[in-house]
């Protein structure tokens, strides 16, 4: 155990903004999806990818290659066609969308951010965010939701089953934030998100074959089929060299130096 969970550090202003950005993810995914229908939903989940692809670029200094570009571009229209139905939006519905998508990328770039600065494993990063996202989710949570539904939580009828699921999905909910800080740390958030299809595909996959093939359909056959290839196309030009890869940048006192170095070789080599 103590070689999957050691004694760590994060800085407290470290740890409230990803705690802000991870609460505003959770919220403005929500209410996107109560304000949205789920055409736009999905739409709105598939921004992420791109919104993430910039801030690599502006504070990751990545650069992608031309086939890593159109796979990503690739997954995007395939999970769109096979998941984008009735597309609904109004003014409000907009503005929880853009929230929910910019938190999230952010949410998910700084885990990136994190792990690689403070040297944390995903154990150790989850032990430090977890109790404080649990901790202002539980005092923040109940008046977040009567704003917005103008019902109290303490009124609700939780039954032995309700109160199940709510534990269950708890659960579930730490082993998704543990498999997403593992991938994210381990990859970039863009391979998270691109992967993170598979999810989509798989569940249309199992409901086809459990609950009929009532909803497969050519276009859903054909989205799904694109994704799938996106996500190979894009597993083998990201890692391919020059793919993905972060530009180092030098100083000038580098440069310097590194040419001071060069033009003392080339005098040497004069020399001999």
């Amino acid at each position: 155990m103590a070689r999957i969970y050691s004694a760590s550090y994060l800085p407290l202003p470290e740890l409230v903004k990803f705690a802000f950005f991870a609460n505003l993810s959770i919220v403005g995914m929500n209410v996107s999806l109560m304000w949205n229908s789920v055409g736009f939903y999905q739409i709105a989940k598939l921004c992420i990818i791109p919104v993430l692809c910039i801030l690599e670029i502006l504070f990751d200094k990545v650069r992608y290659s031309r086939d890593t570009k159109l796979s990503i571009v690739l997954v995007l229209v395939g999970v769109a066609v096979c998941t984008v139905t009735d597309v609904s939006v109004n003014s409000q519905g907009l503005l929880a969308a853009v929230i929910a998508v910019w938190s999230t990328a952010l949410q998910q770039h700084y885990v990136h951010h994190l792990q690689r600065k403070y040297s944390l494993g995903s154990f150790n990063l989850l032990g430090h965010t977890a109790p404080a996202q649990a901790a202002s989710l539980l005092v923040l949570g109940p008046f977040v939701d009567f704003w917005l539904t103008n019902k109290r939580v303490d009124t609700f009828n939780y039954t032995s089953i309700v109160t199940f699921f709510i534990v269950l999905s708890c659960i579930i909910a730490v082993g998704t934030n543990l498999s997403q800080f593992i991938c994210i740390g381990r990859f970039t958030a863009v391979s998270f998100q691109v992967l993170g299809h598979m999810k989509t595909i798989l569940v249309l996959t199992l409901g086809f074959l459990f609950f009929g093939k009532e909803g497969l359909n050519f276009h859903v056959a054909l989205g799904m089929l694109l994704a799938v290839i996106g996500m190979i196309w894009y597993g083998n030009a990201s890692s391919k060299p020059g793919g993905k890869e972060r530009q180092v940048y030098s100083t000038p006192s580098e440069k310097i130096q590194k040419h001071g170095i060069l033009s003392s070789q080339s005098e040497l080599d004069q020399k001999v």
